[in-house]
């Protein structure tokens, strides 16, 4: 597919999510923070908490909401980000499917610092502050988890902040094309990269403008190093791709 071809996907409107029944219980232990509770934990959990469905396009909370617990995302998308004074949007991060948010913000009993919004249809759980806590109380292994799992998230933002102050939009481009990949992928096989969500939310999320991600994109296709194909990027030589310094 050309270079040309290259554009924001078409926006379409908000639909209507299906409710989806699920059992709480099931997703609840499956979540990285509480993978080795015990039924009677999990139970206790899924007691304090209630499912959410958003349309795509709708918003979970806003900046300045209070924080009653925290979320977990069954299916679909979320975007966290924050407006500047001027009105640029910043993406924070983008939420999938098994991951969780808002845990920082319920221990510390402050409103939401970002706002949200659904990329795509999306259900998730609420878990309820009170019943975090509660546990937290029962059992300290509980709480050294959830320390674990936000020290994870602080890790991933100093990461970020690394990357956005020390490197280049293109360096900072080409590892997220291979964020997944490893360091010595089969040589001279292509591999295919979905791109999550629009051009226009990556590119906030690495920090640059829709134009300058464009550019980044544009010469590492005229290098020979990528073919993209809508919201499919095809790295055409891990290694070579790797090396570019632009």
């Amino acid at each position: 597919m050309p270079f040309a071809q290259i554009g924001e996907e078409r926006v379409h409107p908000p639909s209507r999510v299906p409710a989806t029944p699920i059992k709480t219980q099931s997703f609840l232990a499956n979540l990285p923070l509480f993978r080795e509770l015990d039924p009677a934990e999990i139970d206790r959990l899924a007691n304090g908490t209630r499912e959410v469905h958003l349309a795509r396009g709708g918003t979970l909370f806003r900046r300045g909401d209070p924080s009653e617990g925290f979320y977990a995302v069954v299916y679909g998308q979320i975007k966290l980000a924050f407006t500047s004074p001027s009105g640029a949007e910043k993406v924070v991060e983008i939420m999938g499917p098994g991951q969780s948010f808002g845990e920082a913000v319920m221990f510390m009993e402050k409103p939401y610092p970002v706002y949200t919004q659904a990329l795509a249809d999306s259900m998730l759980l609420h878990i309820a502050r009170a019943t975090v806590f509660a546990e937290i109380e029962r059992d300290p292994k509980f709480a050294r988890r959830m320390i674990a799992g936000l020290s994870r998230r602080l890790h991933n933002l100093i990461t970020d902040l690394e990357a956005h102050t020390l490197l280049s939009g293109t360096q900072r481009v080409i590892g997220y094309l291979l964020r997944d990949e490893p360091q010595s992928p089969a040589p001279g096989k292509p591999i295919e990269v979905a791109l999550p969500t629009s051009k226009t939310v990556i590119a906030s999320r690495l920090n640059l403008t829709p134009e300058h991600f464009s550019r980044i994109l544009h010469d590492l296709f005229e290098g020979g190093l990528i073919r993209v194909e809508g919201r499919s990027i095809v790295i055409l030589d891990a290694d070579a791709l790797r090396r570019y310094e632009g």
